[in-house]
């Protein structure tokens, strides 16, 4: 792997733990669980409360995976609403015309990106190939694929 795919699969890492973390709740109420307890309580709830917004049609990971990874990403990609949210305290931010508007252009562009990235793949060997490389080679596909089905005994 070059040095620049090295460096941009770090930062995608780095990335996604830092959304996972920008998920946690800033203040978790005081309970007698466990952190790893407090958060599993967090995620159902928010698990939850993304089922009612989109039902059952999609994965819990792949809502998940578009709110907290893809909108979150573009929506917090604003200088416009960065420099309102280092402005004004929560509750000004949340009423703030721009950041239903950007939301709505952060569900726009993630609508074309995955329709352009989709419609390419699926036209394309090479695309394909590409996708299956890195699933393969960087993504760690096999190896999270071993681990959630242990080989059977005799087999």
């Amino acid at each position: 792997m070059s040095l620049h795919k090295e460096i941009s699969f770090e930062l995608e890492i780095s990335n996604i733990s830092r959304l996972r973390a920008d998920c946690m709740p800033r203040v978790m109420p005081q309970a007698s669980g466990s952190v790893q307890e407090q958060q599993k309580v967090y995620m159902a709830a928010l698990i939850e409360k993304l089922n009612d917004l989109f039902g059952s049609e999609t994965s819990e990971q792949d809502q998940l995976r578009y709110v907290n990874g893809t909108i979150l990403g573009k929506v917090a990609g604003s200088e416009t609403l960065q420099q309102q949210a280092a402005n004004n305290s929560k509750e000004q931010f949340a009423n703030s015309p721009n950041l239903k508007i950007e939301l709505q252009n952060a569900i726009i562009d993630s609508l074309d990106a995955h329709n352009a990235m989709s419609t390419k793949a699926l036209n394309s060997p090479i695309v394909i190939h590409g996708l299956l490389d890195i699933l393969l080679n960087h993504s760690g596909l096999y190896e999270r694929l071993r681990q959630s089905n242990p080989p059977m005994l005799g087999g």
